[in-house]
Parts: C-alpha cells; structure tokens; sequence
C-alpha cells in the first residue's frame, strides 16, 4: 500500500474515533475513487456504514455486558464493549465503561486512553474525569491524579468519591489540612459514608485531634460495625492516649473480623514492644511477615531495637528482594532502605549502612518535598520572635483558670537530645506521670503564629492563651493517671516555650543540651513517623535548622532567664545521681529513689528510646558518631562553623 494511501486511512480512522463519522466516510469515497480495487479501503468504508450516528448505545446491551463482567467473564466483556464501541463511537459511556475494564484487568494505558476517548467525546463527563484520576494515581502519577479529580469536582462538586480519593492523596502527602477539607466534604455530601469518617478520623489523629479522630472513628462505626479499618483504627486511638489495654481489645476485635489481618498483628507487635513484651512483640511481627512476606513496616519495627540481624538471616534475603520489586510503593521502599540500614550498621558494614540510610533519607525528603530555604521554619522561628519581643508573657496570669490541678511539665530541645531518658527519670517519681510526646501544643499554637494579625499587632490576646491552657489541659485530663503531675515531652515545643509560659505560668520547663554533631547524626540515622521533622533528611536542613534552634532558645533565655532548667545530656550520663537530684528539685518534688533505677520503670515509651530508657544509664553514647565521621563530613563542618 502507497505511504499517502496509508497515511489517508490513518486520518480516516482518527476521524471515526473522533466522532466525525460523515468526514471520514467522504474521505473513504474520494480514496475507493482513486483506488477502486484496495480491499482495505472497501472495508473500512463497509464498517463505517454499521456505524450508529446516535450517541448512546441501548441500555439493555449495556447492562448485558456489565453482567458478564460482574460474572468474572472480563475477556467477554471487553469484546463485546469493544464491538458495541465501533458501531456507538459516539458514547462516552462505552469508552468510560470499557476503560474500567481495562483498568480492572490491570491494563492501565489502554484504561487511560479509553477515559481519556470518553472526556473528548464530553468534557463535562465528571465520571470519566474520576475514573482516569484513579488509574493515574495506581501507575504514581500523582499530580495528574490530583488535576483530574479536581475537573471531576469543578464539574459535579457534590462527588464524594472525589473528594475521599483527593483526601487520601494530600493525607499521603502530609498536606493534613486539605486532606481534612476534602474528606469533611466527602462526609457532608454523603453522610453514611463510612471510609470517609474513617479517613477523616486518620487525619485527625496524625495532627493530634485526638478528640475529633475518636468521633470520626466511632461515627464509622456506626456506619458499619464490622468496619476492620476502623476497628483498628480505634486501638491505635487508645495506644495514643496509653490505654494500652482498651488497644489490644480493639485489635483483638478486628482479628476476629479476619484472623490474617497484618495490620492489626502489627499493632498488636507495637504495643508489646511499648510495654516491654519484647519475646511478644517479636512473636507478632515475625507472625505479620509470615502471613505477609511483603509487609515492609513489620521487618522495620522487628529490628527497630529488638533484633540483630546476621548476614546469614533469611529475613535479610527477603527484605533485599522486596527492595527490588519494581512495583514497591514509595514508602515501603522508604522503610526498607532504613531497615537494610540498620542491619548493615548491626553488621559493621558502615560504607553499605550509609548507602541505603543516604537513599531512604532522599526518598524521604522527596516526598515531603522539603527543603530549608524554601520550608516554613525560618518564617515560623521569626513570626515567634516577633511577638514575643517586646512582651511580658504572664500578663494574663491572674486571669487563667486554676480550677484543673494538673501541673505540667514540658521537656524540650532537639530530637534525639535525651529528652526520653530525663522523662524517665521524672516519671518514675510516684507523683509523676509520662504522658510521652503530645503534639497538642504545636497543633494549637502554630494557627496564632501565622495569625497576620496578631502578629502585626505584636501580641497574645487573652482569649487565644486561654483557649491554649483549656484545651490543653482538657487533654491531659483524659489520661489514665492519679498523678497530678503530668510530662510531655514533644521535643520540637521549644518553639512555643513563650506560648506556654503564657498559658502555664506554673509550668516547669526542661531544656536539654547535648552535643550537637551527636544530637543530628542521630536524627539523620532515624526514621521518623511524626510530624515537625521535615528537616531531617538532609545534613545540610539539619545543620541550618540546628542553627535555628539554638538561637530561638538564646531569645528564650534572654527573655525568660529564670523559667528555663537547662540540664546537660553528658553531664547527666556521667554524674547521674546529683543531676538526677537537682531535677527532681527543680520539679519540686522531693527526692526519690526510683528516680536512679528509672530502668525498672514499667511505663509505656512510644518513642524511638523505649528499649534504651529500659536500661542502666551508660556514657560515651554522644561519642559514637566519631566512628562514621569521614561518611559526615557535611554535618561536621557545618555544625563546627556555626
């Protein structure tokens, strides 16, 4: 066949797939003309003739065709929409409806070209915008995702569906407050939609609405009680608030739901290792990998601080070939590169260690899509200074309700600065409870930073410091302690310690000092769940935000020099007993002596420490970043020359 003949026949076909079925059919006339005896030709002019000019094929094929495909006969289906599709090249239904069958064989190109046949039939097709988001969004190409569930809504706005999928990708990109937006839409078009209460709660819980969480939680629930999602969610609920025992019945619940249930055995693996139940807790995490040989996080919580890998161990195989499954997601091959880390740093093999920590770091950063110069933290650091410059915070001291007689006490400074261990210390006094890292302060104080009015007008207003102290306060009030005298110790709240002395003149606060290079090499070999570290994935963020850190708490002790306990990390190592004494003095507390055998404390740790604080106080820990010093350099450099 002639190139222009062919090119011709090209033009046609684009023609009757575009709908211009009259064009092409002209187009093959004028070429039958030319070339009466081309069989190609003839055909196409033959088929064309069948073609329906209406645009919408008769319901009841359609239906016929859904059956068999609800009837597992895919390959049927798809024939047979494929057919309906030649003689309908009109309907944007049978393209939409052919590109889900696609999509469901895993054939996703093709799905997309069919969505994307259905919207240039009619752009105003919502669903067919909908469904291309979801392929697109299973082969990773997110931010066309995003775009094609925005059509859909801009569109239909009342489309729960979207608005639960676009909540899901900003909850997978961190971009909580969004995320919430979308699914508080999901929930109030569509009110018994349960995975979206389910969702709703998730994001709730990450940012620390503990209370909202439990009531999305709960409202799915009651949408459908055999909601496993949710029934899981509703332990890891109570594991946040330490109830621990109301957790494991939730767990329980959902294993009773589905036996085989990862994610709850994984839970249940947490738990244990949070109550010290190590032989437990590896029990669940080897039984979760075992039902699932892909569940990346139970490799990574089964060597977080509970087992040394041999280079002999079959779980090192395995977690090396899943690490080179093209399909891994990007967290999962975020997790393993940190656990492949810690077996090669168990392993002393320090150049392959610093391979995979390198790479999970940068894949980490990437997708945060995090960097210092272009993040929030500089304009958070100032917007603080700037309404703490010029003011007294305890000027509403004699206004602020003292009828709550909890006291708390806010342990502060760098992650990875002993924050863990000096919390130990203090809540194995009788009269103390550790309540953990609570990011409740961060949650309430970060809105009135970036309030533009407030921070034109310089100042606090009464009523935002007293909404700090009631509802922190009401937070504390939900644990489950006789103590009077509650710890928290978010490490990153030394950026509000002005807000809290504000709200909690009778706070204690205890700032922790430790050497630097020690403090961000352990936050750069960490993995971190919680929010607020963005910038540890990168030595150069670390070292600029280090930096950030050490002058905000100069302005803080040049403004507050007498409410601040600065206890020092080595010391405390070396001199345990007197630096033990003097800070439980400063807490007010008499002494003791349970404070020295912390170790024996039995109560829950959640954080990165817990299997550390469990054991006998050691020295040299700020000296172990020497050994890896020449893989460092930029860290090293950086902190020195600040």
């Amino acid at each position: 066949m002639k190139l222009k003949t062919q090119r011709i026949l090209d033009r046609a076909k684009k023609m009757v797939k575009d709908g211009q079925i009259k064009e092409a059919k002209t187009l093959y006339e004028k070429l039958l003309k030319k070339e009466p005896q081309n069989h190609s030709v003839k055909k196409a002019l033959a088929n064309i003739k069948n073609i329906k000019p209406q645009e919408n094929a008769p319901r009841e094929q359609v239906q016929e065709i859904i059956n068999l495909f609800n009837e597992g006969l895919l390959d049927k289906a798809i024939d047979e929409i494929n057919t309906l599709s030649n003689i309908y090249p009109l309907s944007p239904l049978l393209f939409n409806i052919s590109g889900a069958f696609y999509k469901s064989r895993g054939q996703f190109e093709i799905a997309i070209q069919k969505f994307e046949q259905a919207i240039n039939l009619k752009s105003n097709y919502a669903e067919a915008h909908y469904n291309l988001g979801v392929t697109l969004g299973e082969i990773g190409k997110i931010n066309e995702s995003i775009t094609c569930y925005k059509n859909a809504l801009n569109i239909k706005k009342e489309y729960p569906d979207a608005h639960n999928n676009l909540g899901n990708i900003y909850l997978d990109l961190s971009q909580y407050e969004l995320s919430i937006e979308h699914f508080e839409w999901a929930v109030a078009y569509k009110p018994d939609f349960a995975e979206a209460h389910n969702n709703l709660g998730i994001a709730n819980r990450v940012i620390g609405r503990l209370d909202e969480a439990g009531k999305n939680f709960d409202k799915a629930l009651s949408i459908n009680p055999d909601f496993i999602s949710a029934t899981n969610c509703r332990g890891l609920l109570h594991q946040d608030m330490g109830q621990h025992d109301d957790a494991i019945k939730f767990y329980d619940k959902a294993l009773q739901l589905d036996s085989n249930f990862v994610d709850a055995i994984n839970n249940l693996g947490l738990v244990y290792r949070e109550k010290n139940q190590i032989k437990d807790a590896i029990k669940a995490f080897e039984k979760a990998i075992k039902l699932n040989p892909n569940f990346a996080n139970a490799y990574y919580n089964l060597i977080h601080g509970i087992k040394e890998y041999q280079a002999s161990d079959k779980q090192v195989k395995a977690i090396n070939s899943l690490l080179e499954a093209e399909n891994l997601s990007q967290d999962d091959r975020i997790v393993l590169n940190f656990t492949l880390a810690k077996v090669n740093e168990d392993l002393g093999k320090n150049k392959t260690f610093f391979k995979y920590l390198n790479e999970a770091n940068k894949l980490r950063r990437e997708k945060l899509n995090y960097s210092f110069g272009q993040s929030q933290d500089q304009n958070l650091f100032n917007e603080i200074k700037n309404i703490f410059n010029d003011k007294s915070p305890l000027i509403f001291e004699n206004n602020l309700d003292q009828s709550i007689s909890i006291k708390p006490i806010f342990i502060v400074g760098m992650p990875r600065s002993g924050t863990s261990l000096v919390e130990q210390i203090i809540s194995s006094h009788p009269e103390v409870y550790g309540a953990g890292e609570l990011n409740a302060i961060g949650r309430l104080c970060v809105p009135l930073v970036f309030n533009k009015s407030l921070s034109k007008a310089n100042k606090l207003s009464e009523q935002a410091i007293k909404s700090i102290r009631s509802n922190y306060l009401d937070l504390l009030a939900r644990f489950d302690s006789q103590e009077r005298i509650i710890t928290d110790k978010a490490p990153l709240n030394f950026r509000f310690i002005g807000h809290i002395l504000s709200a909690f003149p009778e706070a204690k606060i205890i700032h922790l000092k430790r050497d630097p290079v020690a403090i961000c090499w352990s936050i750069y070999k960490s993995n971190w769940s919680g929010l607020g570290n963005s910038f540890s994935y990168n030595m150069d963020d670390l070292v600029n935000y280090y930096e950030l850190y050490e002058n905000l708490m100069g302005f803080w002790h040049q403004k507050f020099p007498d409410k601040i306990y600065d206890i020092n990390y080595e010391k405390l190592t070396t001199h345990q007993e007197s630096e033990s004494k003097k800070l439980i003095n400063y807490c007010g507390l008499d002494w003791d002596q349970n404070c020295l055998e912390f170790y024996k404390n039995t109560r829950v740790v959640k954080t990165a420490s817990s299997l550390q604080v469990r054991q006998k106080m050691y020295q040299g820990s700020s000296e172990a970043w020497k050994e890896y010093e020449s893989y460092i350099k930029p860290l090293v450099s950086g902190l020195n020359s600040k």
